[in-house]
């Protein structure tokens, strides 16, 4: 049988903590309500009540300037306006100042010839080979040149040793290329070419006075082949293909592409107009009166 007494004496036990759990409810709800409604007293009226509050408890209060953000699709600020291009004053010129290339400086820089055509001619005669005076080509009137021919033996088709030498270039003299041919030349005992033919390659390469090119007559004089280029000048001496007894000799001047080519136009005095006279001035400096 069941104790009513003792089960009413464990309800009424039991009770008691339900009531306060309901208690602490009711009193975090009316703390929370009364938050919110003291903050939203402070906060309103642009928090003056807030700001009275920290001074009486003596506390500044400064509130934080908000900082406005653009937002994201806005359009970026227009860009300042250049400034007016400045007004050009005339200034004069001196001439001296745009002087034209000197034609002897133009060594310095890429090859050039320090003879003429005539002037080798008349070396190549006083070495003992006998050139005609330089003279217009037959074939082209534009061209000029003297030329040496001596056939020692021939056949009925072709010589078998001969001597050919043609020094081309224009009517001022100025040489375009020079040319030597040797078929069945005389050599001595050691294989070495005749001293009266190696004075033809001699003159050839003294006149120009370029010295980079006196290392190759040692491998004429022994008939070898032998090609030096140089400052867009080329120097040969070759044996034909076709015959093993003939040999081609030629030196020719041509600018390569690039800067060579550059430089040769800078220094050519049809690229460059005449400057008229002008009187000194006295508004130039001293120097350049």
């Amino acid at each position: 049988m069941i104790d009513l007494a003792t089960e009413t004496s464990n309800q009424d036990m039991k009770s008691p903590p339900l009531r306060r759990r309901r208690g602490l409810v009711l009193w975090s709800m009316l703390a929370v309500s009364l938050s919110l409604i003291g903050g939203t007293v402070l906060l309103s009226n642009d928090m003056r009540h807030l700001r009275d509050l920290a001074g009486r408890l003596g506390y500044p209060f400064t509130p934080q300037k908000t900082v406005a953000v653009l937002p994201k699709s806005s359009p970026p600020p227009p860009r300042p306006r250049p400034a007016p291009n400045p007004v050009l004053v005339s200034v004069e010129r001196d001439p001296r100042l745009m002087e034209p290339p000197l034609a002897e400086l133009a060594a310095a820089f890429f090859r050039t010839w320090w003879t003429t055509g005539p002037a080798i001619c008349d070396a190549l005669r006083k070495a003992g080979i006998g050139t005609t005076p330089w003279r217009a080509a037959g074939m082209s009137s534009t061209t000029f040149e003297c030329t040496f021919q001596q056939v020692y033996k021939q056949d009925a088709e072709r010589p078998l040793s001969s001597v050919f030498v043609i020094i081309r270039g224009d009517r001022d003299g100025a040489i375009f290329n020079m040319r030597a041919k040797l078929v069945g030349p005389e050599t001595d005992s050691a294989g070495k070419l005749d001293p009266a033919a190696m004075r033809i390659f001699e003159t050839m390469l003294a006149q120009p006075h370029w010295q980079d090119f006196s290392a190759t007559l040692a491998a004429i004089r022994e008939l070898k082949d032998v090609k030096e280029e140089s400052f867009g000048t080329s120097v040969s001496f070759t044996r034909e293909t076709a015959s093993d007894n003939s040999f081609n000799f030629i030196i020719a001047m041509k600018a390569t592409p690039g800067p060579q080519i550059r430089t040769r136009a800078y220094f050519s005095g049809e690229r460059w107009l005449e400057l008229p006279e002008q009187p000194p001035s006295e508004k130039r400096p001293p120097y350049f009166r």
